[in-house]
């Protein structure tokens, strides 16, 4: 029971950065822009994170710092896609190259430093309950916030007429502004509010999953995030299943070599990855579905003036 419960909490930990990162994709593709540059904005907010919390020892002020990191990154990708139409694509692509650059100059005085992560919350009462208690009631406060920032997504997306306006942009930016809604406005908030939350996911990396900073420690979770979103067939509700689904695969290298599984550690490293190519292949046979879900406008570049 112990092995299953250090199991479990390890792919919370795991899943949580993931789970951030697609969750602002989501919100941003809904919109119909691709934003590309997810690893990008997460080192932005794991270094800026973890470069605050050492000034301020507050990781409250460190978590609002990541944010904003990440929404500053993604606000280059707006500006330069919204406002002067730039492709998407490489446009992402160069966001990502620009954030692990910038946070490898901005944390070369941070290598080598350690910080004793973020504090457990335990909830009173219900932490006490045997197994159960240890492993949803008694986690850091950002494992909570994304289960939060899942239900208020959803919420936001389904139910408000914010949300509807929102996914009425990704579907067809055209009839949008036809109806007079701002498309590039709407478009510039839901790609700030993608690296946000991409920043957030970048701040567990280096505040609580591995309290410390490496350059280049996002190690392709942006990607995997990229992947989570089409996986998920763009529903919140699946990008959930899919971050801890992806959650657990990361960690089965860690707990296959606690059990003597005579497998290479380079083989396991790789089966995130792997697991990422292979879903991808198998949602791209079915390009229907994928028509059916996806945002119609994703991708396409909008000009108010045609």
């Amino acid at each position: 029971m112990d092995i299953l419960i250090a199991a479990i909490l390890t792919i919370i930990t795991a899943a949580t950065p993931l789970l951030f990162a697609a969750l602002g994709e989501l919100v941003t593709e809904k919109s119909g822009v691709l934003n590309l540059g997810i690893e990008g904005m997460m080192i932005m907010g794991a270094i800026i994170g973890f470069f605050t919390v050492h000034q301020t020892d507050s990781a409250f002020i460190a978590i609002i710092a990541s944010m904003i990191a990440g929404a500053l990154t993604a606000t280059i990708f707006a500006i330069l896609v919204l406002k002067f139409h730039a492709s998407q694509v490489p446009t992402g692509l160069a966001l990502t190259i620009f954030g692990i650059g910038l946070s490898a100059l901005i944390g070369q005085s941070m290598i080598g430093v350690a910080y004793e992560g973020i504090p457990k919350i335990a909830i009173p009462g219900l932490s006490s309950i045997p197994v159960i208690g240890d492993i949803f009631f008694n986690q850091d406060g950002l494992v909570y916030f994304s289960i939060f920032m899942v239900v208020a997504t959803m919420w936001f997306l389904n139910k408000t007429r914010a949300g509807l306006i929102l996914r009425a942009v990704g579907d067809s930016h055209d009839a949008a502004h036809a109806m007079g809604y701002s498309v590039i406005k709407i478009r510039f908030l839901a790609t700030l509010f993608g690296g946000a939350m991409a920043g957030v996911g970048g701040a567990y990396l280096s505040l609580a999953y591995s309290p410390l900073w490496v350059e280049g420690m996002t190690a392709g979770r942006g990607w995997i995030a990229l992947a989570l979103v089409v996986f998920a067939s763009w529903r919140v509700g699946r990008v959930l299943l899919g971050a801890y689904l992806f959650g657990g695969i990361t960690i089965l290298q860690l707990h296959a070599q606690a059990l003597g599984i005579a497998v290479p550690s380079q083989i396991m490293s790789m089966l995130p990855y792997l697991a990422t190519i292979l879903v991808l292949v198998i949602i791209s046979r079915d390009k229907s579905k994928i028509k059916l879900n996806s945002p119609a406008s994703l991708g396409k570049a909008f000009h108010p003036s045609r």
